[in-house]
């Protein structure tokens, strides 16, 4: 542990990519962390790497059970200054056209992508609000281009887009940003796009480098793409 905080971050789909890397940068600083993941062996491992530099807590389950939302806060012990709503649901692959898309598959994708972040955003609003927080929506390009199979998933982070732009205006005391962080070298990526050489991808620490700003909760409310962040 290269220094120590009092803060606290919880990080949901936080075993492995974007919301691993960003953990680990987190860890470096000492912040607590609260994180999130479906899968227990996954999350063990992840746990495991970064519980010998910071208090790390880790609680499995999918965000979009209630009782598990629950379990997430009472893991944050009432104090909490950082939430990333990173978890996210690609939807079936090969990623269907429009005309072809199956429904409830669409409201599988909304549940995870929009509904669970916001039930968890209002479980937490009374910590984030007494410790000035802040919260990051993790994004995509997907949410404000029309790319071909992708409109499950974009779609539901365009809504999650709004979510953090009504938020923002809603709660002017807390940070809120959504953020594109770029196509990155995760398995989510290979799913949707197996032609993609992984060499041509972003590495997620560097992403995560690349969102400190966010993080730290440094700049105006806001959209941001994590180009514009370097």
């Amino acid at each position: 542990m290269t220094e120590t905080s009092s803060r606290t971050a919880l990080i949901t789909g936080a075993s492995k990519g974007l919301g691993y890397a960003i953990a680990d940068r987190l860890a470096r600083r000492g912040t607590r962390l609260v994180l999130d993941a479906r899968t227990p062996a996954e999350l063990d491992a992840a746990t495991a790497r970064l519980i010998d530099r910071t208090d790390t807590v880790s609680v499995v389950g999918d965000i979009t059970d209630p009782r598990h939302r629950k379990e997430i806060v009472a893991a944050t012990k009432g104090r909490l200054d950082l939430l990333v709503l990173n978890a996210s649901a690609l939807g079936p692959t090969p990623l269907p056209p429009l005309a072809a898309a199956d429904l409830d598959a669409f409201r599988g994708v909304l549940e995870t992508n929009t509904v669970a972040a916001l039930a968890l955003v209002q479980l937490l609003l009374p910590e984030l609000r007494a410790a000035n927080g802040t919260v990051v929506f993790i994004s995509s390009d997907a949410a404000t281009t029309g790319y071909e199979g992708w409109g499950l998933y974009g779609a539901s982070k365009a809504a999650a887009d709004q979510l953090a732009r009504v938020l923002a205006a809603e709660e002017p005391e807390i940070r809120v940003y959504a953020v594109d962080p770029g196509d990155m070298n995760t398995e989510m990526h290979a799913a949707a796009d197996p032609e993609t050489d992984p060499a041509d991808l972003l590495d997620p620490a560097v992403a995560a480098m690349r969102l400190e700003p966010l993080l730290t909760g440094s700049l105006p409310s806001g959209r941001y793409a994590g180009g514009e962040l370097r």
